[in-house]
Protein backbone atom coordinates (compact mmCIF):
# COMPACT_ATOMS: atom_id res chain seq x y z
CA UNK A 1 0.00 0.00 0.00
CA UNK A 2 0.96 3.99 -0.69
CA UNK A 3 1.10 4.53 2.93
CA UNK A 4 3.68 1.53 3.33
CA UNK A 5 6.25 3.38 0.38
CA UNK A 6 6.64 6.78 2.56
CA UNK A 7 6.71 6.70 6.65
CA UNK A 8 6.64 10.58 6.65
CA UNK A 9 2.60 9.82 5.26
CA UNK A 10 1.88 8.00 8.43
CA UNK A 11 -0.17 9.95 11.03
CA UNK A 12 -0.79 12.78 9.58
CA UNK A 13 -4.18 13.70 9.17
CA UNK A 14 -5.40 15.39 6.17
CA UNK A 15 -9.70 15.05 7.20
CA UNK A 16 -9.96 14.56 10.30
CA UNK A 17 -14.08 13.78 11.93
CA UNK A 18 -15.17 14.32 15.23
CA UNK A 19 -18.16 13.11 16.79
CA UNK A 20 -19.79 13.88 13.71
CA UNK A 21 -24.47 13.41 14.42
CA UNK A 22 -26.59 14.26 11.41
CA UNK A 23 -30.29 14.10 12.40
CA UNK A 24 -32.94 12.28 10.49
CA UNK A 25 -36.26 13.96 9.54
CA UNK A 26 -38.49 13.56 12.40
CA UNK A 27 -41.45 10.23 11.51
CA UNK A 28 -38.27 7.90 10.75
CA UNK A 29 -37.54 5.13 12.25
CA UNK A 30 -34.39 6.33 13.64
CA UNK A 31 -33.39 9.72 15.05
CA UNK A 32 -29.72 9.77 13.39
CA UNK A 33 -28.43 9.10 10.01
CA UNK A 34 -25.28 9.22 11.60
CA UNK A 35 -24.28 9.65 15.63
CA UNK A 36 -21.43 11.12 17.28
CA UNK A 37 -18.90 9.66 14.65
CA UNK A 38 -15.35 10.18 14.57
CA UNK A 39 -11.94 9.07 12.53
CA UNK A 40 -9.11 10.56 10.33
CA UNK A 41 -8.26 9.62 6.82
CA UNK A 42 -4.36 9.82 7.57
CA UNK A 43 -2.39 11.35 3.92
CA UNK A 44 -1.47 9.05 1.74
CA UNK A 45 -3.73 6.20 2.68
CA UNK A 46 -6.99 4.43 1.52
CA UNK A 47 -9.69 3.94 4.29
CA UNK A 48 -12.43 1.93 3.60
CA UNK A 49 -16.11 2.81 5.13
CA UNK A 50 -17.97 -0.52 5.54
CA UNK A 51 -21.37 -1.12 6.35
CA UNK A 52 -24.86 -2.51 5.34
CA UNK A 53 -27.65 0.14 3.65
CA UNK A 54 -29.05 2.67 6.50
CA UNK A 55 -25.60 2.07 8.28
CA UNK A 56 -24.66 5.79 7.42
CA UNK A 57 -21.24 5.59 5.25
CA UNK A 58 -22.73 7.35 2.80
CA UNK A 59 -24.31 10.13 4.70
CA UNK A 60 -20.67 10.26 5.93
CA UNK A 61 -19.42 10.77 2.53
CA UNK A 62 -21.93 13.86 1.47
CA UNK A 63 -21.88 15.47 4.58
CA UNK A 64 -17.83 15.91 3.82
CA UNK A 65 -18.94 16.85 0.23
CA UNK A 66 -21.81 19.40 1.55
CA UNK A 67 -23.87 17.47 -0.64
CA UNK A 68 -26.29 16.40 2.13
CA UNK A 69 -30.09 16.64 1.36
CA UNK A 70 -31.62 19.25 3.25
CA UNK A 71 -33.79 16.98 5.11
CA UNK A 72 -30.82 15.93 7.01
CA UNK A 73 -29.15 18.22 9.60
CA UNK A 74 -26.18 18.14 11.11
CA UNK A 75 -26.35 18.63 14.92
CA UNK A 76 -23.02 18.76 16.49
CA UNK A 77 -19.78 17.87 15.20
CA UNK A 78 -16.59 19.05 13.14
CA UNK A 79 -15.53 18.41 9.70
CA UNK A 80 -11.56 19.67 9.20
CA UNK A 81 -10.11 19.22 5.81
CA UNK A 82 -6.49 20.01 7.26
CA UNK A 83 -6.98 23.67 8.63
CA UNK A 84 -10.51 24.35 7.09
CA UNK A 85 -13.54 23.45 8.73
CA UNK A 86 -16.22 22.25 6.29
CA UNK A 87 -19.33 21.89 8.47
CA UNK A 88 -21.54 25.22 8.95
CA UNK A 89 -18.70 26.65 5.85
CA UNK A 90 -20.27 29.48 3.13
CA UNK A 91 -21.52 27.55 0.18
CA UNK A 92 -18.48 29.33 -1.69
CA UNK A 93 -16.22 27.80 -0.16
CA UNK A 94 -17.90 24.41 -0.54
CA UNK A 95 -18.10 25.36 -4.00
CA UNK A 96 -14.23 26.24 -3.93
CA UNK A 97 -13.24 23.27 -2.58
CA UNK A 98 -15.19 20.49 -4.58
CA UNK A 99 -13.09 19.04 -7.05
CA UNK A 100 -9.83 21.21 -5.91
CA UNK A 101 -9.39 19.68 -2.29
CA UNK A 102 -12.14 16.72 -2.02
CA UNK A 103 -13.65 14.93 -5.45
CA UNK A 104 -16.12 11.97 -5.12
CA UNK A 105 -16.89 8.80 -7.72
CA UNK A 106 -20.62 8.23 -7.65
CA UNK A 107 -21.98 4.93 -7.45
CA UNK A 108 -23.75 5.06 -10.54
CA UNK A 109 -22.02 6.94 -13.60
CA UNK A 110 -25.24 6.49 -15.56
CA UNK A 111 -26.91 8.77 -13.46
CA UNK A 112 -24.02 10.76 -12.51
CA UNK A 113 -23.04 11.99 -15.53
CA UNK A 114 -25.23 14.43 -18.12
CA UNK A 115 -26.85 12.34 -21.01
CA UNK A 116 -26.67 15.28 -22.96
CA UNK A 117 -23.31 16.57 -22.82
CA UNK A 118 -19.82 14.35 -24.43
CA UNK A 119 -17.65 13.03 -22.20
CA UNK A 120 -14.92 15.53 -23.30
CA UNK A 121 -17.21 18.57 -22.54
CA UNK A 122 -18.22 16.88 -18.51
CA UNK A 123 -14.80 17.14 -17.87
CA UNK A 124 -13.64 20.45 -19.27
CA UNK A 125 -16.72 21.93 -17.32
CA UNK A 126 -15.13 21.58 -13.93
CA UNK A 127 -11.67 22.97 -15.45
CA UNK A 128 -13.99 25.91 -16.80
CA UNK A 129 -16.04 26.59 -13.25
CA UNK A 130 -12.47 26.82 -11.50
CA UNK A 131 -10.88 29.56 -13.92
CA UNK A 132 -8.31 26.40 -14.92
CA UNK A 133 -6.85 27.10 -18.27
CA UNK A 134 -8.09 27.96 -21.32
CA UNK A 135 -10.26 26.44 -24.05
CA UNK A 136 -7.41 24.69 -26.16
CA UNK A 137 -5.80 24.10 -22.94
CA UNK A 138 -8.94 22.17 -20.68
CA UNK A 139 -9.47 20.00 -24.36
CA UNK A 140 -5.78 18.83 -23.66
CA UNK A 141 -5.94 18.37 -20.05
CA UNK A 142 -9.16 16.36 -20.85
CA UNK A 143 -7.56 14.32 -23.36
CA UNK A 144 -4.58 13.72 -20.92
CA UNK A 145 -7.20 12.47 -18.15
CA UNK A 146 -9.04 9.95 -20.40
CA UNK A 147 -6.03 8.35 -21.48
CA UNK A 148 -4.73 8.17 -17.87
CA UNK A 149 -7.79 6.51 -16.68
CA UNK A 150 -6.82 4.33 -19.51
CA UNK A 151 -9.77 4.43 -21.71
CA UNK A 152 -8.97 3.44 -25.37
CA UNK A 153 -8.92 6.18 -28.01
CA UNK A 154 -8.90 9.35 -25.89
CA UNK A 155 -9.59 11.79 -28.85
CA UNK A 156 -12.75 9.30 -29.97
CA UNK A 157 -13.71 8.87 -26.70
CA UNK A 158 -13.83 12.77 -25.83
CA UNK A 159 -17.11 13.06 -28.09
CA UNK A 160 -18.80 10.13 -26.99
CA UNK A 161 -22.15 10.37 -24.87
CA UNK A 162 -22.56 8.55 -21.73
CA UNK A 163 -25.27 5.91 -22.75
CA UNK A 164 -22.52 5.04 -25.76
CA UNK A 165 -20.22 3.81 -23.03
CA UNK A 166 -20.32 0.56 -21.04
CA UNK A 167 -20.36 0.40 -17.39
CA UNK A 168 -16.62 0.54 -16.86
CA UNK A 169 -15.86 2.77 -19.33
CA UNK A 170 -18.47 5.39 -17.59
CA UNK A 171 -16.91 4.85 -14.47
CA UNK A 172 -13.11 5.56 -15.78
CA UNK A 173 -15.14 9.00 -17.26
CA UNK A 174 -16.09 9.57 -13.55
CA UNK A 175 -12.03 8.92 -12.08
CA UNK A 176 -11.14 11.40 -15.11
CA UNK A 177 -13.46 13.87 -14.00
CA UNK A 178 -12.62 13.49 -10.11
CA UNK A 179 -9.09 13.56 -10.89
CA UNK A 180 -8.87 16.53 -13.38
CA UNK A 181 -7.86 19.40 -10.41
CA UNK A 182 -5.65 16.70 -8.48
CA UNK A 183 -7.45 16.66 -5.48
CA UNK A 184 -6.18 16.07 -1.93
CA UNK A 185 -8.84 13.42 -1.07
CA UNK A 186 -10.63 10.86 -3.56
CA UNK A 187 -14.19 9.98 -1.82
CA UNK A 188 -15.25 6.61 -3.77
CA UNK A 189 -18.91 5.79 -3.01
CA UNK A 190 -19.37 2.09 -3.88
CA UNK A 191 -18.16 2.98 -7.38
CA UNK A 192 -17.99 -0.90 -8.11
CA UNK A 193 -20.73 -2.67 -7.02
CA UNK A 194 -22.51 -2.90 -9.90
CA UNK A 195 -19.68 -4.41 -11.91
CA UNK A 196 -18.43 -7.11 -13.30
CA UNK A 197 -15.90 -8.93 -11.50
CA UNK A 198 -13.00 -8.27 -14.13
CA UNK A 199 -14.55 -4.64 -14.67
CA UNK A 200 -14.43 -4.46 -10.95
CA UNK A 201 -10.60 -5.80 -10.42
CA UNK A 202 -9.44 -2.74 -13.31
CA UNK A 203 -11.54 -0.32 -11.55
CA UNK A 204 -9.89 -1.46 -7.81
CA UNK A 205 -6.37 -1.46 -9.87
CA UNK A 206 -7.17 1.82 -11.20
CA UNK A 207 -7.88 3.71 -7.36
CA UNK A 208 -4.67 1.74 -6.32
CA UNK A 209 -2.34 3.11 -8.81
CA UNK A 210 -3.43 6.55 -8.98
CA UNK A 211 -3.53 7.02 -5.67
CA UNK A 212 -0.24 5.69 -5.31
CA UNK A 213 1.08 7.96 -7.92
CA UNK A 214 -0.60 10.90 -6.70
CA UNK A 215 0.36 10.72 -2.87
CA UNK A 216 -3.52 11.50 -2.47
CA UNK A 217 -5.54 9.98 0.53
CA UNK A 218 -8.87 7.89 -0.52
CA UNK A 219 -12.33 7.16 1.47
CA UNK A 220 -13.65 4.20 -0.03
CA UNK A 221 -17.27 3.50 0.62
CA UNK A 222 -18.29 -0.24 0.30
CA UNK A 223 -20.13 -3.04 2.09
CA UNK A 224 -17.65 -5.72 0.26
CA UNK A 225 -14.93 -6.91 2.47
CA UNK A 226 -13.49 -8.60 -0.44
CA UNK A 227 -12.61 -5.50 -1.52
CA UNK A 228 -11.75 -4.11 1.49
CA UNK A 229 -9.11 -6.94 0.90
CA UNK A 230 -7.70 -5.59 -1.90
CA UNK A 231 -6.95 -1.97 -1.71
CA UNK A 232 -7.68 -0.91 2.21
CA UNK A 233 -4.82 0.44 4.51
CA UNK A 234 -7.73 0.74 7.49
CA UNK A 235 -11.13 0.15 7.88
CA UNK A 236 -13.85 1.69 9.70
CA UNK A 237 -17.02 -0.51 10.44
CA UNK A 238 -20.35 1.19 10.75
CA UNK A 239 -23.85 -0.24 11.85
CA UNK A 240 -27.19 1.95 11.90
CA UNK A 241 -25.07 4.87 12.08
CA UNK A 242 -22.73 4.48 14.28
CA UNK A 243 -18.85 3.37 14.48
CA UNK A 244 -18.70 -0.33 15.94
CA UNK A 245 -15.32 -0.98 14.65
CA UNK A 246 -12.31 0.82 13.43
CA UNK A 247 -8.13 -0.26 12.65
CA UNK A 248 -6.19 -1.68 10.26
CA UNK A 249 -7.34 -3.47 7.06
CA UNK A 250 -5.30 -6.58 8.65
CA UNK A 251 -6.11 -6.12 12.24
CA UNK A 252 -10.12 -5.78 10.99
CA UNK A 253 -9.66 -8.95 8.63
CA UNK A 254 -7.83 -11.40 10.63
CA UNK A 255 -9.36 -10.53 13.88
CA UNK A 256 -12.67 -8.63 13.79
CA UNK A 257 -13.52 -7.32 17.72
CA UNK A 258 -16.96 -6.88 17.20
CA UNK A 259 -20.37 -8.89 16.49
CA UNK A 260 -21.71 -7.38 13.88
CA UNK A 261 -18.31 -6.94 12.08
CA UNK A 262 -17.67 -10.65 12.02
CA UNK A 263 -21.37 -11.08 10.83
CA UNK A 264 -20.68 -8.79 8.22
CA UNK A 265 -17.03 -11.43 7.42
CA UNK A 266 -19.38 -14.64 7.96
CA UNK A 267 -22.02 -13.20 5.29
CA UNK A 268 -19.23 -13.01 2.58
CA UNK A 269 -20.17 -15.61 -0.13
CA UNK A 270 -16.41 -17.65 -0.47
CA UNK A 271 -15.46 -19.83 -2.94
CA UNK A 272 -14.75 -23.44 -1.76
CA UNK A 273 -14.85 -24.91 -4.80
CA UNK A 274 -17.16 -27.67 -3.05
CA UNK A 275 -20.12 -29.25 -5.07
CA UNK A 276 -23.58 -28.62 -4.04
CA UNK A 277 -24.90 -32.02 -2.32
CA UNK A 278 -28.75 -32.14 -4.22
CA UNK A 279 -31.73 -32.74 -1.70
CA UNK A 280 -32.71 -36.55 -2.02
CA UNK A 281 -35.85 -35.34 -3.87
CA UNK A 282 -33.48 -34.85 -7.36
CA UNK A 283 -34.25 -36.56 -10.76
CA UNK A 284 -32.04 -36.99 -13.27
CA UNK A 285 -35.08 -36.55 -15.60
CA UNK A 286 -34.49 -33.24 -17.41
CA UNK A 287 -37.06 -30.40 -17.12
CA UNK A 288 -35.57 -27.59 -19.70
CA UNK A 289 -33.05 -28.62 -23.07
CA UNK A 290 -31.84 -25.22 -24.69
CA UNK A 291 -30.69 -26.30 -28.15
CA UNK A 292 -28.73 -23.73 -30.68
CA UNK A 293 -30.34 -20.43 -29.12
CA UNK A 294 -29.25 -17.57 -30.88
CA UNK A 295 -30.76 -13.86 -30.35
CA UNK A 296 -29.48 -10.54 -32.59
CA UNK A 297 -30.13 -6.88 -31.92
CA UNK A 298 -30.19 -4.54 -34.37
CA UNK A 299 -30.52 -0.73 -34.09
CA UNK A 300 -30.20 1.96 -36.43
CA UNK A 301 -30.82 2.35 -40.04
CA UNK A 302 -29.69 -0.51 -42.30
CA UNK A 303 -30.80 1.97 -45.51
CA UNK A 304 -28.77 4.58 -44.38
CA UNK A 305 -25.83 2.34 -43.19
CA UNK A 306 -25.59 2.68 -39.89
CA UNK A 307 -27.38 -0.28 -38.61
CA UNK A 308 -25.84 -1.99 -35.79
CA UNK A 309 -25.43 -4.95 -35.08
CA UNK A 310 -24.80 -7.55 -31.89
CA UNK A 311 -24.94 -11.24 -31.60
CA UNK A 312 -26.25 -11.34 -27.77
CA UNK A 313 -26.98 -15.70 -27.89
CA UNK A 314 -24.97 -17.11 -30.12
CA UNK A 315 -25.57 -20.93 -30.71
CA UNK A 316 -26.46 -21.84 -26.21
CA UNK A 317 -27.21 -25.40 -25.52
CA UNK A 318 -27.53 -26.78 -22.49
CA UNK A 319 -29.75 -28.97 -20.29
CA UNK A 320 -31.19 -28.96 -16.50
CA UNK A 321 -32.80 -31.57 -14.34
CA UNK A 322 -35.57 -31.73 -12.11
CA UNK A 323 -34.85 -30.18 -8.58
CA UNK A 324 -31.14 -28.95 -9.96
CA UNK A 325 -29.67 -24.93 -10.44
CA UNK A 326 -27.45 -24.30 -13.22
CA UNK A 327 -25.70 -21.13 -12.97
CA UNK A 328 -24.75 -19.16 -15.87
CA UNK A 329 -21.97 -16.42 -15.12
CA UNK A 330 -20.29 -13.85 -17.10
CA UNK A 331 -19.10 -10.13 -17.24
CA UNK A 332 -21.80 -7.42 -18.43
CA UNK A 333 -22.65 -8.27 -22.43
CA UNK A 334 -22.17 -11.95 -22.11
CA UNK A 335 -25.36 -12.70 -23.08
CA UNK A 336 -26.24 -14.08 -19.88
CA UNK A 337 -29.52 -12.02 -18.98
CA UNK A 338 -30.46 -12.08 -22.81
CA UNK A 339 -30.68 -15.96 -22.15
CA UNK A 340 -33.17 -15.74 -19.14
CA UNK A 341 -35.39 -13.28 -21.15
CA UNK A 342 -35.49 -15.53 -23.71
CA UNK A 343 -36.15 -18.73 -21.46
CA UNK A 344 -39.69 -16.48 -20.37
CA UNK A 345 -40.10 -15.41 -23.53
CA UNK A 346 -39.95 -11.63 -22.94
CA UNK A 347 -38.33 -11.74 -26.10
CA UNK A 348 -38.37 -14.03 -29.09
CA UNK A 349 -34.99 -15.86 -29.91
CA UNK A 350 -33.37 -15.82 -33.98
CA UNK A 351 -32.87 -19.56 -33.86
CA UNK A 352 -32.70 -22.64 -31.38
CA UNK A 353 -35.35 -24.64 -29.36
CA UNK A 354 -36.24 -24.40 -25.43
CA UNK A 355 -37.52 -27.50 -24.66
CA UNK A 356 -39.58 -27.12 -21.05
CA UNK A 357 -40.99 -30.63 -20.32
CA UNK A 358 -40.93 -31.70 -24.03
CA UNK A 359 -42.78 -28.72 -25.51
CA UNK A 360 -40.73 -26.32 -28.00
CA UNK A 361 -42.07 -22.84 -26.21
CA UNK A 362 -39.35 -20.98 -28.76
CA UNK A 363 -41.72 -21.83 -31.26
CA UNK A 364 -45.19 -21.03 -29.34
CA UNK A 365 -46.99 -17.81 -29.71
CA UNK A 366 -47.79 -15.88 -26.79
CA UNK A 367 -51.72 -17.18 -26.86
CA UNK A 368 -49.99 -20.82 -26.84
CA UNK A 369 -47.49 -20.21 -24.07
CA UNK A 370 -49.56 -18.15 -21.90
CA UNK A 371 -51.17 -21.68 -19.91
CA UNK A 372 -47.44 -22.83 -19.75
CA UNK A 373 -46.90 -19.09 -18.28
CA UNK A 374 -47.11 -19.77 -14.67
CA UNK A 375 -44.80 -22.91 -14.86
CA UNK A 376 -41.77 -20.87 -15.63
CA UNK A 377 -41.64 -17.72 -13.25
CA UNK A 378 -38.42 -14.94 -12.98
CA UNK A 379 -37.19 -13.02 -9.85
CA UNK A 380 -35.76 -9.81 -11.23
CA UNK A 381 -32.79 -8.05 -10.48
CA UNK A 382 -34.03 -5.05 -9.14
CA UNK A 383 -37.62 -5.55 -6.92
CA UNK A 384 -38.65 -2.00 -6.76
CA UNK A 385 -39.10 -1.38 -10.17
CA UNK A 386 -40.56 -4.61 -10.90
CA UNK A 387 -43.07 -4.30 -8.33
CA UNK A 388 -45.95 -1.46 -8.55
CA UNK A 389 -45.55 1.17 -6.85
CA UNK A 390 -49.06 1.93 -6.54
CA UNK A 391 -50.15 -1.68 -5.93
CA UNK A 392 -50.36 -3.02 -2.15
CA UNK A 393 -48.21 -6.21 -1.81
CA UNK A 394 -51.18 -8.46 -1.30
CA UNK A 395 -52.48 -7.45 -4.82
CA UNK A 396 -49.17 -7.86 -6.02
CA UNK A 397 -49.05 -11.52 -5.10
CA UNK A 398 -52.68 -12.16 -6.04
CA UNK A 399 -53.64 -10.72 -9.34
CA UNK A 400 -51.80 -12.94 -11.51
CA UNK A 401 -53.35 -16.25 -9.63
CA UNK A 402 -56.91 -14.84 -9.58
CA UNK A 403 -56.03 -13.80 -13.41
CA UNK A 404 -55.23 -17.68 -14.30
CA UNK A 405 -58.32 -18.73 -12.50
CA UNK A 406 -57.23 -18.79 -9.36
CA UNK A 407 -60.48 -17.94 -6.70
CA UNK A 408 -59.43 -14.97 -4.80
CA UNK A 409 -59.89 -16.00 -1.49
CA UNK A 410 -57.28 -19.18 -2.23
CA UNK A 411 -55.19 -16.93 -3.47
CA UNK A 412 -55.38 -14.45 -0.77
CA UNK A 413 -54.52 -17.61 1.38
CA UNK A 414 -51.79 -18.73 -0.36
CA UNK A 415 -50.41 -15.46 -0.30
CA UNK A 416 -50.17 -14.87 3.19
CA UNK A 417 -48.79 -17.86 3.58
CA UNK A 418 -46.36 -17.23 1.62
CA UNK A 419 -44.95 -14.34 3.00
CA UNK A 420 -44.92 -15.98 6.07
CA UNK A 421 -42.34 -18.40 4.39
CA UNK A 422 -40.04 -15.93 2.99
CA UNK A 423 -39.58 -14.40 6.41
CA UNK A 424 -42.05 -11.14 6.44
CA UNK A 425 -44.93 -10.65 8.86
CA UNK A 426 -48.66 -11.10 8.04
CA UNK A 427 -48.84 -7.29 8.26
CA UNK A 428 -46.57 -6.94 4.90
CA UNK A 429 -49.98 -7.93 3.06
CA UNK A 430 -51.52 -4.50 3.22
CA UNK A 431 -48.62 -2.65 2.64
CA UNK A 432 -46.54 -0.98 -0.29
CA UNK A 433 -43.02 -1.62 -1.49
CA UNK A 434 -41.88 1.46 -0.55
CA UNK A 435 -42.49 0.74 3.05
CA UNK A 436 -39.89 -2.47 2.64
CA UNK A 437 -36.35 -2.78 2.44
CA UNK A 438 -34.25 -3.68 -0.58
CA UNK A 439 -34.05 -7.08 1.38
CA UNK A 440 -37.69 -7.23 1.95
CA UNK A 441 -38.35 -6.44 -1.30
CA UNK A 442 -36.56 -9.09 -2.84
CA UNK A 443 -38.55 -11.72 -0.64
CA UNK A 444 -41.48 -10.47 -2.13
CA UNK A 445 -40.39 -10.58 -5.81
CA UNK A 446 -39.43 -14.03 -4.39
CA UNK A 447 -42.94 -14.65 -2.91
CA UNK A 448 -44.47 -13.56 -6.27
CA UNK A 449 -43.11 -15.81 -8.19
CA UNK A 450 -43.78 -18.81 -6.08
CA UNK A 451 -47.16 -17.72 -5.69
CA UNK A 452 -47.86 -19.85 -9.34
CA UNK A 453 -45.88 -23.17 -7.60
CA UNK A 454 -43.40 -22.93 -10.68
CA UNK A 455 -41.53 -25.55 -11.94
CA UNK A 456 -38.71 -23.78 -12.87
CA UNK A 457 -37.52 -20.73 -11.58
CA UNK A 458 -34.57 -17.82 -13.38
CA UNK A 459 -33.59 -15.85 -10.99
CA UNK A 460 -32.10 -13.11 -12.99
CA UNK A 461 -29.11 -11.50 -10.84
CA UNK A 462 -31.60 -11.46 -7.64
CA UNK A 463 -28.79 -10.93 -4.84
CA UNK A 464 -26.30 -8.38 -6.87
CA UNK A 465 -27.38 -5.01 -5.39
CA UNK A 466 -28.36 -6.55 -1.46
CA UNK A 467 -26.04 -5.87 1.55
CA UNK A 468 -23.62 -9.47 1.99
CA UNK A 469 -25.96 -10.55 5.00
CA UNK A 470 -29.00 -10.15 2.78
CA UNK A 471 -27.65 -11.97 0.17
CA UNK A 472 -26.76 -14.33 2.53
CA UNK A 473 -30.40 -14.36 3.57
CA UNK A 474 -32.01 -15.08 0.37
CA UNK A 475 -29.52 -17.33 -0.91
CA UNK A 476 -30.49 -19.46 2.11
CA UNK A 477 -34.08 -18.81 1.53
CA UNK A 478 -33.81 -20.08 -2.20
CA UNK A 479 -32.11 -23.11 -1.26
CA UNK A 480 -34.37 -23.71 1.63
CA UNK A 481 -37.23 -23.32 -1.41
CA UNK A 482 -35.65 -25.57 -3.60
CA UNK A 483 -34.93 -28.78 -1.28
CA UNK A 484 -39.08 -27.92 -0.37
CA UNK A 485 -40.49 -27.60 -3.49
CA UNK A 486 -38.40 -29.29 -5.98
CA UNK A 487 -38.47 -26.64 -8.36
CA UNK A 488 -35.69 -25.95 -10.83
CA UNK A 489 -33.84 -23.26 -11.16
CA UNK A 490 -31.59 -21.18 -13.52
CA UNK A 491 -29.60 -18.68 -11.47
CA UNK A 492 -28.03 -15.64 -13.76
CA UNK A 493 -25.01 -13.54 -12.00
CA UNK A 494 -21.86 -11.69 -12.80
CA UNK A 495 -20.63 -12.81 -9.14
CA UNK A 496 -18.76 -16.43 -9.25
CA UNK A 497 -18.71 -16.35 -5.32
CA UNK A 498 -22.50 -16.42 -5.46
CA UNK A 499 -22.82 -18.41 -7.82
CA UNK A 500 -20.36 -21.49 -6.15
CA UNK A 501 -23.16 -21.26 -2.99
CA UNK A 502 -26.15 -22.41 -4.63
CA UNK A 503 -25.60 -23.51 -7.74
CA UNK A 504 -25.49 -27.15 -9.04
CA UNK A 505 -23.02 -26.68 -12.22
CA UNK A 506 -22.23 -23.31 -13.77
CA UNK A 507 -22.12 -22.07 -17.53
CA UNK A 508 -19.77 -19.21 -18.48
CA UNK A 509 -20.62 -17.15 -20.91
CA UNK A 510 -18.29 -14.67 -23.13
CA UNK A 511 -19.80 -12.46 -26.00
CA UNK A 512 -22.93 -14.45 -26.14
CA UNK A 513 -21.05 -18.50 -25.73
CA UNK A 514 -20.69 -20.79 -23.88
CA UNK A 515 -17.03 -21.38 -23.22
CA UNK A 516 -16.93 -23.29 -19.94
CA UNK A 517 -19.66 -25.39 -18.49
CA UNK A 518 -19.18 -27.55 -15.33
CA UNK A 519 -19.41 -28.29 -11.61
CA UNK A 520 -17.99 -25.84 -9.17
CA UNK A 521 -15.16 -28.16 -8.45
CA UNK A 522 -13.83 -27.87 -12.01
CA UNK A 523 -14.85 -24.06 -12.67
CA UNK A 524 -13.23 -22.93 -9.39
CA UNK A 525 -10.55 -25.46 -8.86
CA UNK A 526 -9.45 -26.92 -12.51
CA UNK A 527 -10.91 -24.14 -15.21
CA UNK A 528 -10.64 -24.97 -18.96
CA UNK A 529 -11.32 -22.00 -20.73
CA UNK A 530 -9.02 -18.72 -20.05
CA UNK A 531 -11.10 -16.71 -19.90
CA UNK A 532 -13.03 -18.97 -16.55
CA UNK A 533 -9.28 -18.80 -15.17
CA UNK A 534 -9.53 -14.70 -15.90
CA UNK A 535 -13.17 -14.66 -14.00
CA UNK A 536 -11.17 -16.95 -10.91
CA UNK A 537 -8.31 -14.86 -10.63
CA UNK A 538 -10.35 -11.16 -10.65
CA UNK A 539 -12.35 -11.79 -7.74
CA UNK A 540 -11.89 -9.36 -4.80
CA UNK A 541 -10.18 -11.04 -1.93
CA UNK A 542 -9.76 -14.47 -3.42
CA UNK A 543 -6.97 -16.19 -5.07
CA UNK A 544 -6.81 -19.77 -6.73
CA UNK A 545 -4.45 -20.70 -4.23
CA UNK A 546 -7.09 -20.08 -1.45
CA UNK A 547 -9.78 -21.67 -2.90
CA UNK A 548 -7.66 -24.79 -3.68
CA UNK A 549 -6.86 -24.57 0.07
CA UNK A 550 -10.60 -24.13 1.56
CA UNK A 551 -11.37 -27.08 -0.95
CA UNK A 552 -8.42 -29.37 0.59
CA UNK A 553 -9.68 -28.25 4.31
CA UNK A 554 -13.09 -29.79 3.13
Amino acid sequence: MSARLDSTLVDEAVLTVRGLTVDLPKGMERVHAVENISFDLQRGQILCIIGESGSGKSVTANTVMGLLPKIFRVSSGSIHLDETSLVGAPAKTLQDMRGRAVSMIFQDPLSALNPLMTVGDQITEGLAAHGVGTKTSRRDRALELLNEVGLPDPDLMYFQYPFRLSGGQRQRVMIAMALALEPQVLIADEPTTALDVTTQAQILKLIKEIQRRKGMSVMFITHDFGVVAEIADSVVVMEKGRIVEHGSAEQVLKSPAHPYTKRLIAAVPRLTGEDRNPSAEVSNATILKVDGLAKTYRSGSALFGSQRVVPAVNDVSFELAHGRTLGIVGESGSGKSSVGKLLVKLQESDDGQILFEGHDIAKLTEQSFRPLRPHIQMIFQDPFASLNPRSTIGHILTVGPVAHGTPYKQAREEARALLSHVGLDAGAFGRYPHEFSGGQRQRVGIARALMFKPKLLIADEAVSALDVSIQAQILKLLDQIQRETGVSMIFITHDLRVASQICDEIAVMQKGRIVEQGPPSQIFLNPQSAYTRELVAAIPGERPADVRANAAIH
